[in-house]
């Protein structure tokens, strides 16, 4: 596969490009996304779906300068695909061969089904939850694919998009109910087994509303990806969206690029939410372009990361050089320490995916700067890990690094992100886990054994470990421990 690969969507809304770049097999991260609001589906809907002359011109000018970028990244491949809009179009040969001419580009138009199928590969693969059903709104369809255990199931298509609700219905001031009756309609052709209590957002409007909920309730994690909100708290927002006059919605907080068409996709989305039974939202920040980037490099893996496979870890460990031996080590000791000490802190087998991955990052930040390391590496994590991980496992494994070989404090700290965090007792016991294991692998020492006795760590090893024994008398068991160290 191509190490850097850009691709084009060509929505009814928007035209966007992202380029990825391959770090390893199964690592990559996205390294540039653009996009342009080229409308190309503006006066279509109204015109028995033929584009329009200034929209096409607009896309095509789009179009040149995407190839332009991408080939200033220096892209191996470039793939582009067109969705609703274009595949309706009467015309659309004329505006794929003037394209061609123009830009350069070939642009491959994908149906209903199959953009609903790379919308669903993105979740599949990127997202930490592994069922539920896609929710992709665009300007002209909404494309919807049901995943079971990281496995697409089923997958729809429907006539109902942003850009196609507002030309035919809210700018002509129509009654809401008649906007209603034509989702119905489209509604009625969901399979009834189109329905989960899990819900993916893809796309621009879900992602805004998205972005809504989490500034008014002061959420402290920025990014959208992995976001998780319940239906009911969200609801009351998109009601108020949708019966909005368009010069009120500043008001509510709605970006001024979604003004003209966020009341159709609120709408869109209150309806499908009903319709399925939904009470969870996790938001996507992955769709089509993800989608078709990933069915090229998973091609010959079934199109599915192997299980255990975590991308964003792989990219991070591929950039920053990580010692592949040392961290091995680190998450060997850190785990038996784990296994060892369970009669005491009593934590489940899922607190170990944390130290997994902590125990190989947590000197991510000495490739910036030594001295920085801890606060430069929690947040290297906290933004870098983002694929495949939610967002009390980002916040969780930063704080670990962040406070590696000092005991987390039970002031106001955390007291920022404690709705999503795991009891701070817990978080003590993982912190001083990793920072014994970290302590412990200084020098390379391999061969160790630990046994647990009466409120003892007994660390078995060939060599003297003096450097560790003085570093780990600094350290601060959360509950009564004392470690003793047994020389073979």
């Amino acid at each position: 596969m191509a190490k850097v690969t850009a691709v084009i969507d060509i929505g009814s809304n928007s035209a966007r490009m992202a380029i990825y770049e391959k770090t390893s097999r199964y690592g990559f991260r996205l390294i540039y996304e653009c996009k342009s609001r080229v409308r190309i589906s503006q006066g279509c809907y109204e015109n028995n779906g033929a584009l329009q002359e200034i929209p096409m011109q607009r896309a095509i000018s789009a179009l040149k300068e995407f190839r332009a970028i991408a080939k200033q990244y220096k892209a191996n491949k470039l793939f582009c695909v067109a969705t609703s809009a274009i595949r309706d179009a009467p015309n659309r040969a004329e505006f794929l061969l003037r394209a061609r001419k123009q830009s350069g580009i070939d642009i491959k138009v994908i149906d209903g089904e199959k953009e609903a199928w790379y919308g669903g590969l993105a979740c599949a693969n990127l997202s930490h939850n592994k069922t539920g059903i896609t929710i992709d709104i665009g300007g002209g369809s909404t494309e919807c694919a049901i995943i079971e255990n990281g496995t697409l199931k089923d997958l729809i298509s429907l006539k109902l998009g942003t850009i196609r609700l507002k030309e035919l219905f809210f700018d002509h001031h129509k009654n809401i109910d008649s906007a209603k009756e034509f989702i119905l309609e489209e509604l009625a052709k969901l399979p009834p087994h189109f329905v989960c209590e899990n819900v993916f957002g893809i796309g621009g409007t879900i992602r805004a509303i998205a972005k809504m909920i989490s500034r008014q309730a002061k959420y402290p994690i920025k990014t959208i990806h992995g976001y998780e909100v319940e239906v009911s708290k969200m609801r009351p927002l998109i009601h108020s969206i949708y019966k909005a006059k368009e010069e009120d919605l500043e008001g509510l907080g709605v970006p001024l690029d979604r003004k003209d068409n966020i009341r159709s996709g609120a709408l869109i989305f209150s309806m499908l939410l009903a319709h399925f039974g939904a009470k969870n939202i996790t938001a996507s920040g992955v769709g089509v372009r993800e989608g078709v980037f990933l069915s090229d490099m998973l091609r010959t893996q079934k199109h599915r990361f192997p299980n255990g496979i975590l991308p964003s870890l792989i990219a991070l460990k591929d950039r920053f050089g990580i010692n592949q031996k040392v961290a091995k080590n680190h998450t060997k000791q850190a785990l038996a320490i784990f296994d060892t000490l369970a009669p005491l802190h009593k934590l489940g087998d899922e607190y170990k995916a944390y130290l997994n991955v902590a125990s190989q990052l947590c000197d991510i930040g000495s490739f910036l700067n030594f001295y920085g390391k801890s606060e430069l590496g929690a947040y290297i994590l906290l933004n870098g890990l983002d694929y495949g991980f939610s967002h009390t496992q980002r916040a969780v494994i930063c704080l670990l690094v962040q406070h590696l070989g000092k005991q987390i404090p039970k002031d106001s700290t955390i007291a920022h992100i404690s709705e999503i965090m795991p009891p701070l007792e817990s978080l003590q016991w993982l912190s001083f886990v990793l920072s014994l294991a970290h302590t412990l692998c200084a020098t390379g020492e391999e061969k160790l054994a630990y046994t647990y006795a009466r409120e003892s760590l007994q660390i078995h090893c060939k060599s003297a470990l003096y450097l560790a024994r003085e570093d780990i008398s600094r350290l601060i068991p959360p509950a009564k421990l004392s470690v003793e160290f047994i020389t073979n």
